[in-house]
């Protein structure tokens, strides 16, 4: 059987969660923050889970995280 490749996008942007599920960083953190208040940008700051509804796809994309 060949290697299964892994999609390099989504491996510099998911990781594996000891669960077996993935977590991701939130958006809207790169650029026009002065209009954007402390808390929103500190709330973004934390990684958030992949939602259940997109799970099989990141493993597919991801067969050996």
């Amino acid at each position: 059987m060949p290697k299964i490749k892994t999609n390099r996008g989504a491996a510099k942007r998911f990781k594996r969660t000891a669960g077996g599920g993935f977590k991701r960083y939130q958006s809207h953190r790169k650029h026009i923050l002065t209009k954007k208040s402390t808390k929103r940008k500190r709330q973004l700051r934390s990684a958030a889970e992949v939602h259940a509804a997109d799970q099989k796809v990141l493993t597919r994309m991801l067969p050996y995280s």
